[in-house]
């Protein structure tokens, strides 16, 4: 039974761990070694607080985030929510086909066009199993995490010397020079996925219990260790693509190009480093565009509360993504412009959250304590204030 409540933090944590993740972490590492550390603990322990609230509401309900807007608001203000979440569905898509599809032409030599379509093959392949049994779902994509955190093992003994007495100075929070400052809004600011915030909500729906007190207070605990464990997990990852870019020799100028990144790994420690990376990146894209196609389906059923066939559902909003692909776009510079466009959806998701959960009429019991609202409005305040800087310093402003 204990083990039968765990997994849903682990799937949400996919999306901290997806290919954005990858150049902004190596990014931090290369240009100032260790000393961005703090931001990813920082980060992780935000991501840890949200993804906790947003499961609870579903643990609390019965309930998706987006069926418990669609209750709570107007008709206006759920298409609104709706609108937005399919842009912000849609840049989802841009960062995790295109990062797939990097990894398997960097793996494989495939072209980013094939690529990308392969990957919304094994994207519906692995919802597909949700369709099945949403258990076989999960522990999908919680084995596509694994690979990632193997890889991402493997690579930091092998990419270099680890310094961890600098590693420790770089937990104390600093401004270590020029160009810290929009690393940092870019580690923490597009920490919170709005897609992953509606779907981790969904998932806790099969272990709702309606009437039980006592069984819903021990599934709360079971659901706060799962969020600690999986989130975490996304935090060591980061953590440790900050290292391994930390190690790299000096004058590696691979920090925003995943093409240089891979061939100065494999330059400086091997093939197989160069292969770890790569698995791990098409482990990303495949599980995180998993989670999106999955994230697709709740918001449109919660919102609107109706459904349309998947596959035209998704065709629509991976349209975007195969353009890109196809046109020869840079696929960095694709994934920078994706993670602008979900900074925009943040907010969208962060405070309906916060307005559901502290309402006792909804959550009973369950319902968020002062402080935790108090916590939860000050990360909306924060996190929305970074991503209009970082949309601000991104464009030129």
């Amino acid at each position: 039974m204990v083990l039968a409540a765990m997994g849903p933090a682990f799937v949400a944590a996919v999306a901290y761990v997806d290919p954005g993740n990858f150049a902004t972490n190596f990014a931090g590492g290369v240009e100032f070694g260790y000393q961005l550390a703090w931001v990813i603990v920082l980060a992780n322990l935000v991501a840890t607080l949200v993804q906790y609230v947003t499961s609870k509401a579903g643990l609390a309900t019965g309930r998706s985030l987006p069926e418990l807007c669609r209750e709570r608001f107007g008709r206006r203000t759920n298409l609104a929510l709706w609108l937005q979440a399919e842009v912000v569905a849609m840049a989802t898509d841009l960062a995790e086909f295109v990062g797939a599809a990097v990894g398997l032409h960097l793996v494989f030599g495939m072209p980013l066009l094939p690529a990308g379509l392969l990957t919304a093959v094994v994207a519906f392949t692995i919802l597909a199993l949700e369709q099945r049994k949403q258990r076989r779902f999960v522990i999908a994509v919680v084995a596509l995490l694994l690979v990632v955190a193997g890889g991402f093992g493997y690579l930091l003994f092998a990419a270099g010397t680890q310094h961890y007495g600098d590693l420790a100075a770089g937990l104390v929070p600093q401004l270590p020079g020029d160009g810290a400052l929009p690393l940092i809004v870019g580690i923490v600011g597009a920490t919170v996925m709005p897609h992953v915030i509606y779907a981790h909500s969904a998932l806790q729906k099969p272990a709702y219990i309606a009437n039980d007190v006592v069984e819903r207070g021990r599934r709360l605990r079971l659901n706060r260790w799962d969020c600690i464990i999986g989130l975490s997990t996304a935090g060591a990852i980061n953590l440790a693509m900050l290292c391994v870019a930390a190690a790299l020799p000096a004058g590696a100028d691979s920090a925003a190009d995943l093409d240089s990144i891979h061939a100065t790994l494999g330059a400086t420690a091997g093939a197989g480093a160069a292969l770890a990376f790569g698995a791990a990146l098409i482990a990303s894209g495949f599980a995180s565009a998993s989670v999106g196609t999955y994230a697709g389906q709740v918001v449109m059923a919660g919102f609107l509360n109706r459904q349309i066939p998947l596959f035209l559902r998704r065709g629509l909003t991976m349209l975007p993504s195969l353009i890109v692909l196809g046109a020869a776009v840079d696929p960095t510079q694709a994934l920078v412009v994706s993670q602008i466009v979900l900074s925009f959806g943040i907010p969208f998701a962060l405070v309906p959250l916060v307005l559901v959960t502290r309402d006792r009429r909804v959550m009973r019991e369950m319902v968020n304590r002062r402080a935790v609202t108090a916590a939860m409005a000050a990360i909306s305040a924060v996190i929305t204030g970074l991503n209009l800087y970082l949309i601000y310093d991104t464009i030129g402003g």
